[in-house]
C-alpha cells in the first residue's frame, strides 16, 4: 500500500483506500468490515467518519498511509477497534477505553433505560454500580439523575482510573459521582447496600442523600 507517481499509477484516496481496506478485512474474517475501516482511517486522519465521503477523492500522504497499515495490522490480529482508537461510544458519550476495562456494548444501554424505569427521577437515591470499568453505567445514569448519588466500583485500581478520567471528560454532576474500590462482599455492607438487593449488575437502596464513605469524590 504505497503512492506511486502519476505515470506509474493513480494515488490512493480515501475512497480507493475505504474500499481496499474493507475487501482485506473481509478476506480476514474482521467483524463490521466497512465501519472498522471508517472507524480506523477517520482517527488516523483526525476527522469524523462523514467527512470521509465528503473528502472521498483526497490523496493520502506515505506517511499517512504508513499510520494506516499499522493500524490494518492491529486489526486483523484481531485487536479490538475500541482499543486501538482508545475510546467507545455509550449512551451519546465518547469514553475512554483501554486493555483494563471492558469495552462497553451498545446492549448494555438496556440495563440503563431499565434502571431508569426503576429509579425514581426526583427522589435522591444512592445507586451502586459494580464492575464499573470504564463508568459507562454509572455516567449514564449519573447524568439521567443528577439528584442522586452514584457509586460507581471495582476491584481493578487501573479500571478505576479509566472510569475517573471519563467522568472528568463528561462533566455534569460528578459532585455526586463516587468511585470506590471494593474487595469482598464486606465491603458492600460498609456502603450500607444489603445482599439481597444483588440481583442485576445494578443495585440502588433508595436511601436518600450522599453516602459518607471512604470513596474518592471527584
Amino acid at each position: 500500500m504505497t503512492n506511486r507517481s502519476h505515470s506509474e499509477a493513480p494515488p490512493w484516496t480515501i475512497l480507493k483506500l475505504l474500499r481496499w481496506t474493507t475487501d482485506y478485512f473481509k478476506s480476514h474474517h474482521i467483524e463490521n468490515p466497512r465501519a472498522s475501516a471508517e472507524i480506523l482511517l477517520s482517527h488516523m486522519l483526525g476527522t469524523a467518519r462523514i467527512d470521509l465521503y465528503v473528502r472521498y477523492d483526497q490523496p493520502l500522504m506515505e506517511s499517512e498511509l504508513a499510520s494506516f497499515k499499522a493500524l490494518i495490522k492491529r486489526r486483523v490480529r484481531r485487536e479490538p477497534v475500541a482499543y486501538i482508537v482508545g475510546e467507545k461510544e455509550f449512551w451519546s458519550m465518547n469514553l475512554t477505553v483501554t486493555p483494563a476495562v471492558l469495552i462497553p456494548r451498545p446492549e448494555t444501554e438496556c440495563l440503563v433505560e431499565a434502571a431508569l424505569q426503576r429509579l425514581d427521577p426526583d427522589a435522591s437515591q444512592r445507586i451502586l454500580d459494580v464492575g464499573t470499568g470504564a463508568g459507562a453505567v454509572a455516567l449514564a445514569l449519573n447524568r439521567e439523575r443528577p439528584g442522586s448519588t452514584i457509586i460507581a466500583s471495582d476491584r481493578s485500581r487501573e479500571a478505576l482510573a479509566v472510569a475517573r478520567g471519563n467522568a472528568i471528560r463528561q462533566g455534569g454532576r460528578i459532585d455526586r459521582l463516587i468511585l470506590r474500590r471494593l474487595v469482598g462482599c464486606g465491603s458492600t455492607r460498609r456502603l450500607g447496600f444489603r445482599h439481597d438487593h444483588f440481583k442485576s449488575p445494578l443495585y440502588s437502596d433508595g436511601g436518600p442523600g450522599r453516602v459518607a464513605a471512604r470513596g474518592s469524590r471527584l
